[in-house]
């Protein structure tokens, strides 16, 4: 897939979960566990196994896939006690994910090769108190501060999560800047629908995904409308390094 014209680019709205880091295997496995004790409590059925649990809800949160679960076979949660359940979930995958993850150094050479040219934000479906582990523990602190992290979960009036276009809209507005400003790194379906939605090109990335799987996520990133997709961090940095060259030259 060819690249679009960039020429107006000047931030770039980066996904943290299996974009930035790979978050979402370890993510799962705490967050099944918590899914299945939800389930019990609930009566509710299906297989809350990490793998199809992932592969079914990547890019949402906790909250909306307890809620759907819910809704689909006619049960009515509490929002009170459904609170209690999205603090436990998050408490139990926020410390899975600061012991599991560690520093890429591939991706934060690309995100400081990336932050010479383009003002960089990060925009996610997850709990800042989440990314604020990831990040620590990621080594990408220092490049990607919390003054620059949108949350669907927190930095939002009413949480919600992606796919709906809303924190792409609020990050766009609080940065001040333009749809046709910004490109988006998505490596969920429902990620980049929530980006295209907002009017933002989107790109693809497929690093963390697991090598099986990585020709269905682009074919899905495609459909979704990710205007290229790409293998690396290295692959997206050398783009946008070409762009900057085409552009500047």
């Amino acid at each position: 897939m060819s690249i679009p014209d960039l020429t107006h680019v000047t931030t770039l709205l980066l996904d943290a979960d299996g974009t930035l880091f790979p978050s979402e295997e370890p993510a799962f496995a705490a967050s099944a566990v918590v899914t299945r004790d939800f389930a019990r409590r609930f009566g509710l059925r299906g297989d809350f196994s990490p793998g199809p649990l992932r592969r079914a809800t990547t890019g949402g949160t906790f909250r909306g896939t307890a809620r759907e679960l819910a809704r689909r076979q006619g049960v009515r949660l509490d929002p009170d006690l459904l609170e209690v359940w999205v603090e436990r979930e998050r408490n139990e995958v926020t410390a899975a994910l600061a012991r599991a993850l560690g520093p890429r150094p591939e991706v934060v050479a690309a995100v400081a090769a990336l932050r010479r040219h383009h003002r960089l934000a990060v925009v996610s479906s997850s709990a800042l108190t989440r990314l604020a582990a990831c990040f620590t523990a990621s080594g990408l602190d220092r490049l990607l501060p919390p003054g620059c992290r949108f949350s669907a979960e927190d930095s939002l009036p009413v949480p919600t999560s992606k796919p709906d276009p809303a924190v792409y809209r609020f990050a766009l507005a609080r940065l001040g800047v333009a749809p046709h400003e910004a490109l988006a790194l998505e490596d969920s379906a429902a990620g980049t629908a929530s980006a295209v939605t907002a009017g933002i090109t989107t790109a693809g990335l497929v690093q963390f995904v697991p090598a099986d799987e990585r020709a269905g996520r682009s074919a899905d990133l495609r459909a979704a409308g990710a205007a290229w997709v790409r293998r690396s961090w290295a692959e997206f940095a050398s783009d946008l390094a070409a762009e900057t060259v085409r552009v500047t030259a």
